[in-house]
């Protein structure tokens, strides 16, 4: 059990890392820009902006990844068609 929880807190302590966090909010942003296009999904726009992160190190590509797929699912504009915000 002790190891489970070391383990467990090693792992938030890589999350809470500022360049990781910095990521991740980087990844959002861009993720919601780009998922705001119509008729680009979710698996698009991570296939678009996947080579952003081929310079990054593994840790920090994969929390952009998590940040764009985070912001393109959830960040676009879901309101239905004829619909309005007002």
């Amino acid at each position: 059990m002790s190891e489970l929880l070391s383990n467990l807190w090693m792992g938030f302590q890589v999350a809470a890392n500022p360049f990781n966090i910095l990521f991740c909010l980087l990844g959002a942003l861009v993720g919601t820009l780009v998922g705001v296009l119509p008729g680009i999904g979710t698996v698009a726009t991570i296939a678009m902006l996947l080579p952003i992160t081929f310079g990054l190190p593994p840790v920090g590509a994969l929390i952009m990844l998590a940040g764009i797929y985070y912001g393109a699912q959830y960040g676009g504009n879901h309101l239905g068609a004829g619909q309005h915000s007002g």
